[in-house]
């Protein structure tokens, strides 16, 4: 793996559970070691913050302006640490509501070193103003050496706006470690097992989940793994519409090994979820729900489906294509595992970081 030669700081608005895997493996690629920047979550948003091993983590003291659409985020002391850290290069989150990122772009530039931005993508904007508010929107990105997308369509996004798409760089979102050995499977169980991971949010739509399973036939086995504000009201459907439906409440790591090992179909019906890449190293096809476009360069028609997040019958209609043939939900199953072996895990996403620093790097410090 190509290495960074030099300290990189990486500032994030929070600091999830979830992503520390990354920024441990990649403070590792960096010969100065990663400074991390971040700050702690609304109390709303039910993130849970993590602790790096190997990256220093600063803690940010976030001040959260108004809410909705009109949202903003100051994190203080942010120059302090710049100043403190004295980074070769610098990783921000590409987004304009955070008001201390314009400050922290400066104090580079006035140093000669590289900032890049690090996003889900620039979609389109229609209505009023949507002209003037996109000319804000580039002038935002072009303060920085490069983009870091996390999905092709977010990189064409940025390319559309009009950022240089030579300068645009697709790190595919990832939360799981490259697999080491495509788990046996034997043929699909008879009735065929379903699951689910993830938190009970009304959003994840498991209720619709529970309906459709209701009109399938054979009717699956399903399980539900995961805990949240909506579990006791979709415990109570499921005694109406599903009973048999299995909620084993929340599971981690090593926990969570006999769940996909057991199970045909991995299935997230609404939008959000982590777990995918999880369940396709365990060489499981999966059905998930449209998003922000981190889920297109991952579930493909190789490995599984794609659906909108509320349509009920779209969700039934794919169950019952998914069930219909095991041999081809087995093949399906192995290219997931092949997709997270080969394209899309911590370590590629680590590489694409690494490449980007170093081919900004020389550019900005000639100018």
């Amino acid at each position: 793996m190509n290495r960074f030669p030099g300290r990189l700081a990486l500032q994030q608005r929070v600091l999830p559970s979830y992503r520390v895997p990354f920024f441990d493996l990649l403070a590792e690629a960096c010969d100065g070691g990663l400074t991390l920047f971040a700050g702690q979550p609304r109390p709303v948003e039910s993130i849970v913050s993590g602790e790096p091993r190997v990256a220093q983590l600063t803690s940010a003291q976030n001040i959260h302006l108004f809410s909705g659409p009109f949202y903003l985020c100051h994190q203080r002391g942010f120059i302090d640490w710049l100043e403190k850290t004295n980074p070769a290069a610098l990783i921000v989150e590409a987004n304009p509501r955070y008001l201390a990122t314009s400050a922290a772009v400066k104090w580079m530039r006035r140093r000669g070193r590289p900032i890049l931005g690090w996003g889900l993508g620039s979609p389109s904007l229609s209505g009023p103003l949507s002209g003037f508010r996109q000319t804000r929107r580039l002038a935002f990105l072009r303060q920085f050496d490069g983009l870091l997308a996390y999905s092709q369509r977010g990189a064409d996004e940025y390319a559309a706006l009009g950022f240089p798409r030579e300068k645009i760089f697709v790190a595919h979102n990832s939360v799981s470690p490259r697999p080491t050995q495509l788990p046996s499977r034997s043929t699909v169980h008879r009735p065929p097992s379903l699951l689910f991971v993830g938190r009970l949010q009304s959003r994840k739509r498991v209720d619709l989940l529970l309906r459709a399973c209701a009109q399938l036939d054979p009717q699956p086995h399903l399980v539900i793994v995961g805990d949240g504000p909506e579990r006791a009201a979709l415990e109570t459907l499921a005694r109406e519409v599903y009973p048999s439906a299995q909620f084993v409440g929340a599971k981690h790591g090593d926990e969570l090994k006999p769940y996909f090992a057991e199970t045909d179909l991995f299935i997230l019906p609404g939008t959000g979820g982590l777990a995918v890449q999880e369940a396709m190293s365990h060489g499981l096809p999966v059905i998930v729900a449209q998003g922000d476009g981190t889920q297109d360069d991952l579930v493909r028609a190789g490995n599984g489906w794609q659906i909108p997040p509320d349509d009920f019958g779209v969700l039934l209609t794919t169950l019952r294509d998914a069930l219909s043939d095991p041999a081809r939900l087995r093949a399906m199953g192995a290219e997931s595992y092949r997709i997270v072996s080969e394209e899309i895990n911590l370590e590629k996403m680590v590489e694409v970081f690494v490449r980007a620093l170093n081919e900004v790097a020389p550019r900005s410090e000639s100018t």
